[in-house]
């Protein structure tokens, strides 16, 4: 199975690159309603899925916006690569060490920006590429969250994750991982 996504995709319908253009469909002249100090978001992320061998999915709910449950997701920073960014993210909201264990799942997604979200990005920025990884652990591990970023977590069958998870990609990149881990047949799911 080929889980690469062709360059070609990361072009809008008007032909615009938007990892090249940091996602914006503005003139790069037009100005920025951040403060100065303040750097806006790279619209390039990653998702990282933990799961169990016994089918278990870690959620998190999120701070804001109210009724957000996610798996691990943050924006690169400049610089950094997807691979990176997913341990550092790892680390930094759960508390995990993935490195020996990340798997890159050579899938990227393109979706808008939620509104809650945008003021994050600079002016025009409404677009954003996710890639995906996945961290399958032996078995259910203490999280430490980060309290700025989220309330509380689940380990959940992923019947009720894809129920719970408020983000498409999120219950997408659930369902590969559960149906690759099933036709494996490495555990149940």
């Amino acid at each position: 199975m080929d889980l690469h996504v062709p360059d070609s995709e990361l072009l809008n319908p008007d032909g615009v690159d938007l990892d090249a253009a940091d996602g914006a469909h503005t003139e790069p002249s037009q100005p920025m309603t951040t403060p100065a100090l303040y750097r806006p978001k790279r619209p390039i992320s990653v998702l990282v899925v933990v799961f169990t061998v016994a089918g278990e999915f870690l959620l998190m709910h999120r701070i804001k916006p109210e009724g957000f449950w996610q798996s691990v997701t943050g924006s690169l920073n400049p610089g950094e690569s997807p691979r990176c960014a997913a341990l550092r993210e790892l680390k930094e909201e759960t508390g995990l060490l993935g490195a020996s264990g990340l798997i890159d799942l050579r899938q990227s997604r393109l979706f808008p920006i939620i509104k809650a979200w945008r003021e994050r990005y600079r002016d025009g920025v409404c677009f954003n590429r996710e890639h995906w990884f996945a961290l399958r652990l032996p078995y259910r591990r203490i999280i430490r969250l980060n309290p700025s970023e989220h309330s509380q977590c689940l380990w959940l069958p992923i019947d009720r994750a894809l129920e719970l998870a408020s983000s498409w990609t999120n219950r997408e990149a659930m369902r590969l991982l559960a149906s690759l881990q099933q036709s494996s047949g490495l555990a149940p799911v």
